[in-house]
């Protein structure tokens, strides 16, 4: 499924605007640690998390994600905001938590 079309299904707020929007997310990986990350996420997902640093722009590139949604109402940083442009990596938000719009994601995609 398209990045836009998740925004689209899920009301999310795309920080960075048009960059990434017709990438395809196969899944999503919920975690704050970006070791476990690293190591474990899939070519293809979405990352939600609530870092809102650079750093999280390199460890998406590193694992080619589709995306990446913030949760609980956070902005990203200037940083990380520049580095998704830059990557083409769409940053996305939600007030909501972790746990919710993992559950929206999961059945969204039909996992």
């Amino acid at each position: 499924m398209q990045i836009s079309e998740i925004i689209q299904a899920l009301g999310l707020k795309a920080f960075t605007e048009s960059a990434g929007l017709s990438r395809n997310a196969t899944g999503g990986y919920t975690c704050d640690l970006l070791s476990d990350v690293m190591g474990h996420s899939q070519s293809g997902q979405i990352w939600i998390t609530l870092q809102t640093h650079k750093n999280v722009m390199a460890v998406a590139s590193l694992r080619d994600l589709a995306g990446v949604i913030l949760v609980n109402g956070l902005m990203p940083n200037a940083d990380m905001l520049a580095q998704a442009i830059e990557e083409g990596i769409p940053v996305l938000g939600t007030d909501e938590n972790a746990f919710d719009i993992s559950g929206k994601l999961f059945i969204l995609l039909g996992k």
